[in-house]
C-alpha cells in the first residue's frame, strides 16, 4: 500500500525534541476510569501470564500488547483500552511473563520474538467468549510482537482477527540494539538494563548454574547483554540469532490482514530500519505512517485526553 500521509500535527509546543515526546508522557499522563478484571491463564509450559479484561460481552475485541518492561497498566495501554472499550470493544490487556507484578516461574521470560504465548492468549479468548472480529494492537515490543504473529500466521491466523496496529516498533532488532549504546539514549538505555538486570539476577536464583551473573562485568554494550543473558534465557543461540529470529521485519512480508505500523521518526528508540518502506509500499496489507514527531510511544496531543496513536489506531480499525 501507498505510504500513509500522517494527520498528526504535533505535540505540546514544549516537547520540541524527540526525548521530552517520549518522556514526558511516561511520567505525566494519567489515564482515570479504566477498570480491569484479572485472570491468570496457565499456559502449556505451566507458566501464567496474566490477562487483565474489560469484559462487556461485546462482539468486538482487543488484544493489547505493552512493551519492554512495560505492563497492562502503563498510560498508553490505559489510553487505548479506555478509547476502544467506551466505542463498542471489549479489550484484553495482557501482561508478559514476569510483568504482572510476581515473577513467573520458569527459567525463560518473555522477549521480543515471543509469539506463542500471545497465541495461546488469543486461543483462550476465542474458546472462552464468542467474538466476531478481533485486533491486535501492540506498543514498542508488543508491536514487534504483533507483527511477527501476524507475518508468521498470515493466513492461517484465526479468521476473527481482522486487522493488527503495531505503535514505535523496533521491527529491526540489531539495528534498534545499536542505537541504545548512543550517548544520547543512555537514559533509556540504564533505565531497561538496571529493570532486566534485577529479573535476570532472579532467574539466576531460582535456578542455579543456568546462568554466569559473573558476566554482567563483560557487558560494554547492549548486544553483549543480549549475548549473555536475553539470548540463553529464551533459547536463542547468540544475540545475532535472537535478532534474526526475534525481529519482525523479517516475517511481514506475509502479513494477510490490514495492518498499520506508527513510527515517529524522531523516535530515539529506533533506527530508520525499523520503518520498512521498502516492505510496506509494494505491500496490500501493511500501512506504514512515519510522522515527523512524536517520540517513541508518545503522540501527545494538545487539549485531548487521548493521543494520536490512540485515535490514528481506532480510526484505521474502523476504516479497514
Amino acid at each position: 500500500m501507498p505510504l500513509i500521509l500522517s494527520a498528526y500535527t504535533g505535540p505540546p509546543s514544549y516537547q520540541y525534541n524527540g526525548h521530552l515526546q517520549t518522556i514526558i508522557p511516561s511520567l505525566v499522563r494519567t489515564v482515570p476510569g479504566v477498570t480491569y478484571e484479572r485472570e491468570r491463564l496457565t499456559l502449556a509450559d505451566g507458566d501464567f501470564v496474566d490477562l487483565d479484561w474489560i469484559d462487556k460481552g461485546k462482539p468486538r475485541l482487543v488484544i493489547l500488547t505493552h512493551g519492554l518492561e512495560g505492563d497492562s497498566n502503563r498510560q498508553y495501554m490505559r489510553g487505548m483500552a479506555k478509547l476502544f472499550a467506551q466505542n463498542g470493544y471489549d479489550v484484553l490487556a495482557w501482561n508478559c511473563r514476569s510483568c504482572s507484578g510476581e515473577m513467573n516461574r520458569a527459567f525463560r521470560l518473555y522477549n521480543h520474538g515471543e509469539i506463542g504465548d500471545l497465541g495461546e492468549v488469543i486461543g483462550h479468548a476465542l474458546r472462552t467468549k464468542t467474538y466476531q472480529h478481533v485486533t491486535l494492537i501492540g506498543f514498542s515490543m508488543g508491536g514487534n510482537i504483533t507483527l511477527k504473529y501476524l507475518g508468521v500466521h498470515g493466513k492461517h491466523r484465526p479468521d476473527v482477527i481482522r486487522q493488527g496496529v503495531a505503535i514505535s516498533s523496533p521491527t529491526d532488532l540489531g539495528a534498534s540494539a545499536a542505537l541504545l549504546d548512543r550517548p544520547s539514549n543512555r537514559f533509556y538505555r540504564n533505565r531497561f538494563m538496571k529493570k532486566l538486570v534485577v529479573k535476570i539476577s532472579h532467574k539466576a536464583s531460582q535456578f542455579p548454574g543456568q546462568l554466569d551473573m559473573d558476566k554482567l562485568r563483560q557487558v560494554r554494550q547492549w548486544r553483549d547483554f543480549d549475548e549473555f543473558f536475553s539470548a540463553p534465557v529464551n533459547a536463542y543461540q547468540s544475540a545475532s540469532d535472537f535478532y534474526k529470529q526475534a525481529s519482525a521485519v523479517n516475517f511481514m512480508a506475509d502479513i494477510a490482514v490490514p495492518t498499520l505500523l506508527l513510527n515517529a521518526q524522531n523516535d530515539p528508540l529506533l533506527s530508520p530500519e525499523c520503518s520498512p518502506g521498502w516492505l510496506a509500499q509494494p505491500h496490500p496489507h501493511i500501512y506504514l505512517e512515519t510522522p515527523r514527531t512524536g517520540g517513541h510511544v508518545g503522540f501527545l496531543t494538545p487539549r485531548d485526553q487521548h493521543t494520536y496513536a490512540e485515535r490514528r489506531a481506532f480510526w484505521f480499525v474502523g476504516q479497514h
